[in-house]
């Protein structure tokens, strides 16, 4: 099988998150989505995320009984810290046959070298499926020299550009701005129902 591997904090799972993940396995042909959900990020040690239970429900209720997205504990069932090369590394061993994909950001990739163990993450992946964003033109010579063999490894992927974040949502359900339309209906249900995100960084 053809494994798409996606991790994050999803604090909270949005629509952008929801069209990378479908355009992902459209593109390149993937079986199945492994939402990667990670309970405490080693680079986002700077403010409270919500409790890792509630971000758990919030992203079942992301894509409901979708069979192509399948949520993953694979860091839920680990200490901290979790880094994204030990993650491949455990998906490796649960996997052996299969082609792992992991999902990130033109961003993300920009920083790669910066990562944790990065050249070891890079050998863990078959693949890297890279969705461009708004930004600088990446400098691919530069990071193939910094991480060598990683452009054999990198797919681009073509879908849109939405300026929607985790975080510009907090702040907006925080300031009673309009968010419905950027969530998934059984996330923006949950927020309601349990009044999540009300004061700017506060959690429950």
């Amino acid at each position: 099988m053809r494994l798409g591997i996606f991790g994050g904090t999803f604090d909270p799972p949005h629509i952008g998150h929801l069209i990378l993940a479908a355009e992902a396995l459209a593109q390149l042909e993937l079986d199945r989505v492994l939402w990667v959900l990670t309970p405490n990020p080693p680079h986002k040690t700077r403010r409270s995320l919500t409790p890792v239970a509630l971000r758990y429900e919030l992203l079942r209720a992301a894509f409901e009984a979708d069979p192509a997205f399948v949520i993953s504990w694979v860091d839920l069932d680990r200490p901290p810290p979790h880094y994204a090369v030990d993650t491949m590394r455990l998906l490796r061993q649960d996997h052996p046959r299969d082609r792992l994909v992991y999902l990130m950001g033109s961003d993300s990739l920009d920083d790669l070298p910066l990562w944790h163990m990065a050249q070891e993450f890079v050998l863990q992946c078959d693949e890297l499926g890279v969705m461009c964003r708004p930004g600088p033109d990446l400098d691919l010579a530069e990071l193939e020299a910094a991480l060598p063999g990683l452009l054999t490894r990198v797919r681009i992927l073509e879908a849109p550009l939405l300026e929607i974040s985790s975080t510009r949502l907090r702040e907006k359900i925080a300031s009673r701005g309009t968010y419905r339309y950027y969530l998934p209906r059984g996330v923006y249900k949950l927020i309601e129902e349990l009044h999540l995100y009300r004061t700017a960084e506060a959690q429950p």
